[in-house]
């Protein structure tokens, strides 16, 4: 950032922040964050938003930059207060088309000719689009109106704060549920957007579907005459206890729409007090029917076939996520990463139209893989690192992917095709360069540890810049949430393993029962056995790392978030002295409350088996009778608990019962509310003040 930037309050790239080698939360939050990437048609250039953050404004900019793929030499577009993003080529690579405040905008790719093409006050909420492949239609995602569990307040009583609510769902992860997205349709020239059409008119569902989809839920037909989009057609209970979502064929021409993952006549089954919509819907199914997760659909080249990702059980987040090939002529699907035992989490066709080309995460890394249709795979990528397909160049033997691993946020690559795995990699933008260029980073190892079943567990251990194996370091039990989340080379912008290692710390990240990407055996032992064969793996990955010289064993710390923060809570109980600082944020502590409040119920009715109260299933009484809350008669370690408070997926007062709970045993305690953060921590000062809370409360008791 200039000095003219910061006299006008313009937020960019700060590098005047570094004041020595280390890294600190003040340098971590100084990095531009690479968000979407699009290339042009031709193949010659890309269009990418960086975010910058201010921590003296608290808030965020993102900006516009034009590459040259073949000089690498990018180009800043925009430099204003406003933000933008979402940008895609149009008018043969002439122009662009983007969101800036909520309005659709275009521009030339030099950056002059600014103007908006939605300029109306109503126009100012459009919070992603998708432009059709002939550019002549394109769909707007507006939010509409729902009452489907918050009734709709007298008109006589404009000022009133209360809600009516009438179902479940009434609220989803820091919302309160009064309005969905829907996706409208519309015309669309370089003068503007023609009259819009609600693709879901008159039904209350979402789509995308809340709260992490985006327009990557919907394709648009090579023909530019149908859209298939995601969608789950369920409210309030249902919706709460299922993970059904569908893909949907949408003709523009006739306005109808047919259900791609159901047969004709479908009806729903009625969900009870347990898991049992998978218990009646996956017994007695039709013939090619999904229950599960379908989502992200994509129409090959030839518009022949189309795409998506696909759980096969209703009910069962974390279930393997397949990629599903469905030929819209004969009606049929196919399943084509059936050899691949993990989830595919990115992914783009081919131009044969034969090709798919996806991201999967397997041992501890992320990487590019092909299959045909047949399921004949093969290995694109390899190293230590984790990557993400973002969609494939004109010429069609180039791949454009993020990439990032724990030494490196992301960053944006070429992958050619043809080349060998080791050597086919370009990186496109440095974005983050000065920042790696000047700060010394620990070194990353993989360790595998033998558990107490007699398996082999990898665990990452991060080590503090400048180590010196002669000396003695404090070190941390990570405990990964989810509970399904993969441990890999992941980067955050809270639990950074780098800003861990810079402050002193070395860190163990066991890949412990239920972690993806160890095949469907491993990652299905959590299930019902929250407080069983996982919690061993912790302890044998941190029991493994104090047989080293290095490491202080009267120095160990426990930290974690949402499942780690249960993790943490239950360790607490049952550490047999081993740590003297636990940290537990989002976390569950008692069990039984969560169940109650929690938003999506499909979790607990899955990962648990039942509702508390169903004193006839056993595994789930199980688990229900070793919350964490139940032995805080053996807490005897000091622990700090936080928690943002609107986090309606684990309410905040889990934390402040289990703050409750050690003050009221004598222990040591702190706790951190954050009334405007929810599961994550968004905002620059909160995120601040988390860490160095975070490392206050660990340098107090470790060092």
């Amino acid at each position: 950032m200039n000095a003219n930037d910061e006299a006008a309050g313009v937020i960019g790239r700060n590098t005047s922040i570094i004041k020595s080698d280390l890294m600190t939360p003040e340098v971590l939050w100084a990095m531009g964050r690479i968000g979407s990437v699009c290339p042009s048609n031709d193949g010659s250039k890309i269009v990418y938003n960086v975010t910058y953050y201010s921590v003296p404004q608290d808030k965020s900019r993102s900006v516009l930059y034009l590459m040259d793929v073949k000089t690498c030499k990018a180009t800043q577009l925009t430099n204003d207060t406003n933000s933008e993003n979402g940008a895609v080529f149009f008018d043969s690579d002439r122009q662009l088309l983007f969101l800036c405040g909520g309005k659709l905008c275009a521009m030339n790719i030099d950056g002059t000719n600014r103007r908006e093409l939605t300029t109306t006050k109503a126009d100012e909420d459009i919070d992603e689009f998708l432009l059709s492949p002939d550019g002549s239609k394109i769909v707007l995602i507006r939010q509409v109106e729902s009452t489907s569990s918050i009734q709709k307040n007298p008109d006589d009583l404009p000022k009133t704060t209360g809600m009516v609510i009438n179902d479940m769902m009434y609220k989803h992860w820091d919302h309160f549920v009064k309005t969905v997205p829907h996706p409208f349709v519309a015309d669309f020239s370089a003068n503007g957007v023609g009259q819009e059409q609600d693709v879901l008119e008159g039904e209350p569902y979402e789509c995308p579907m809340l709260p992490f989809g985006g327009v990557e839920e919907l394709s648009w037909s090579p023909d530019s005459k149908q859209l298939a989009y995601t969608c789950r057609k369920k409210v309030g209970k249902a919706y709460s206890m299922s993970t059904d979502s569908d893909i949907f064929l949408y003709d523009l021409a006739t306005r109808t729409t047919r259900n791609l993952c159901k047969p004709a006549g479908w009806v729903e089954p009625e969900t009870d007090d347990t898991r049992s919509y998978e218990d009646q819907a996956i017994n007695n199914l039709p013939e090619d029917c999904s229950v599960g997760y379908d989502q992200d659909p994509q129409f090959s080249p030839d518009g022949t076939k189309i795409a998506w990702l696909s759980m096969e059980r209703a009910g069962y987040e974390a279930d393997r996520m397949r990629l599903c090939v469905y030929d819209i002529a004969m009606g049929t699907k196919t399943y084509v990463s059936e050899t691949f035992q993990s989830n595919v989490d990115t992914y783009c066709w081919a131009t044969d139209n034969q090709t798919l080309y996806f991201a999967g995460s397997w041992r501890g890394s992320e990487q590019v893989y092909a299959t045909n249709l047949k399921g004949e795979m093969r290995q694109i990528t390899k190293g230590d690192y984790d990557c993400s397909v973002q969609g494939l160049m004109a010429d069609g033997r180039q791949l454009l992917i993020k990439r990032h691993s724990m030494s490196q946020a992301d960053e944006v690559y070429l992958v050619d095709l043809k080349a060998r795995a080791e050597k086919n990699i370009t990186q496109l933008t440095h974005e983050n360069d000065y920042f790696y260029d000047n700060l010394s980073f620990g070194e990353v190892k993989e360790r595998w540890v033998t558990t107490t079943d007699g398996k082999q567990m990898l665990c990452f251990v991060v080590y503090p810049p400048h180590f010196d194996p002669s000396k003695k370091y404090p070190t941390l039990l990570i405990c990964e949430g989810g509970p399904q989340s993969p441990v890999g080379q992941g980067w955050s912008y809270r639990w950074n393993f780098q800003l861990m290692a810079a402050q002193g710390y070395i860190t163990v990240h066991p890949a412990r029962r239920g972690v993806p990407g160890f095949g469907m055996e491993w990652l299905e032992e959590i299930s019902g056995d929250y407080d069983g064969q996982c919690m061993r793996d912790l302890l044998s990955g941190i029991d493994d790392i104090c047989n080293e010289p290095y490491v202080d064993k009267d120095k160990l710390g426990c930290v974690g978030a949402s499942f780690g923060g249960y993790s943490v809570y239950w360790l607490a109980g049952h550490h047999e002295g081993r740590f003297k600082a636990f940290i537990s944020h989002d976390g569950i502590f008692n069990e039984q409350q969560q169940y109650m409040e929690t938003d999506e119920l499909w979790f607990p009715n899955w990962d648990l088996k039942a509702a508390p109260w169903r004193k006839d299933v056993a595994d789930a009484q199980r688990v229900y009778n070793d919350s964490p809350h139940l032995s805080v008669d053996k807490w005897d370690t000091p622990i700090l608990c936080i928690h943002g408070m609107k986090d309606y997926r684990i309410m905040f007062t889990q934390a402040e019962s289990a703050f409750q709970a050690a003050k009221m045993r004598g222990i040591p305690a702190q706790l951190l509310l954050l009334p405007d953060e929810n599961h994550w921590v968004l905002h620059p000062q909160n995120a601040i003040l988390w860490q160095r809370t975070f490392f206050g409360w660990l340098d107090k008791w470790l060092k």
